[in-house]
């Protein structure tokens, strides 16, 4: 005997307009594609994270209102290269395919807007080099030094440090007529050597700078470096100078020899003929020779 599922639904009705109407009934809407999100204009951005090999560079400098795209981005590779790398017109015209002409343009520009600093030095051995700082935060405020703390009660305070007096101006020197560079660089290195005979006399380059043209007009007056040497180092108090470079510029100046006279050459007279014995000598105008001439 067959048994009923009372779970199994109803069996469909055998009438045609039955039928027809459940299937009306069960039909499912047909589904409409969704419209997709339209995407924004403009640059999109696919980051991957970097650990190695990355320089941070603040958007103050990459979106500049004002600095030139070379500018920014030469800006950007100044930051990124290592301490003690070069940076000059020369070095960067080689690297990139912009003029010498354009670059000195773009750090004129990075040094305007305080992201690049060019400062000029004196090197111990006279030569003027320039120094480059790159700056990746020009506007960011210079860090203010600690404070010392306070004194407790009852406690003394420390005395306050007496102002430092300003370092009075060296003499004046002489100078040289024609300062060549030969002249002026052996009178560099003597000013430099000078320690070697008193370790009492080294200079520093401010001072030697000063010095210097004042040297080289004892070696334009055709003075030997030793005689200069000695004139600078020879008698110093026992003690020794308390300012070398104020006493060798005075030196230089108190002991300064005369000028070299120019030599004259000798007269040559021209061939005369003696109106006696018609014999030749030289002489300023015709006549008679010394044999012939009256005592």
């Amino acid at each position: 005997m067959d048994t009923q599922n009372p779970s199994a639904p109803p069996r469909a009705q055998s009438a045609v307009g039955g039928s027809q109407s459940h299937a009306r009934a069960t039909r499912r809407p047909h589904s409409r594609p969704r419209p997709t999100a339209a995407r924004p204009s403009g640059i999109a951005h696919e980051n991957t994270r970097h650990t190695t090999r990355f320089t941070v560079i603040g958007n103050h400098l990459t979106q500049h209102q004002e600095l030139s795209l070379l500018a920014i981005g030469l800006g950007c590779h100044m930051q990124s290269l290592p301490a003690g790398a070069r940076v000059d017109i020369k070095t960067l015209a080689a690297r990139f395919p912009e003029g010498a002409t354009r670059i000195a343009a773009a750090l004129r520009e990075l040094e305007s807007h305080g992201y690049l600093r060019r400062d000029r030095e004196r090197t111990p051995a006279g030569r003027i080099v320039t120094r480059t700082t790159s700056c990746n935060q020009p506007q960011a405020a210079p860090a203010q030094p600690p404070q010392p703390p306070k004194p407790k009660l009852n406690e003394p305070s420390a005395p306050h440090p007496q102002p430092r007096e300003k370092a009075r101006p060296l003499p004046a020197v002489p100078h040289p007529a024609y300062p060549a560079s030969a002249l002026l660089q052996q009178a560099t290195d003597l000013l430099a050597g000078l320690r070697h005979e008193d370790p009492r006399l080294l200079l520093s380059a401010r001072d030697t700078a000063h010095l210097t043209p004042g040297v080289a007009a004892w070696l334009e007056r055709d003075v030997a470096p030793d005689a200069v040497r000695h004139a600078l180092t020879h008698d110093l108090p026992p003690e020794g100078p308390r300012r070398p470079a104020a006493l060798l510029a005075h030196r230089l100046t108190a002991l300064l020899p005369p000028p070299v006279a120019a030599s004259v050459p000798p007269v040559r007279h021209p061939l005369q003929n003696c109106d006696t014995c018609d014999r030749a000598f030289r002489g300023p105008a015709p006549g008679r020779c010394r044999g012939c001439r009256p005592d």
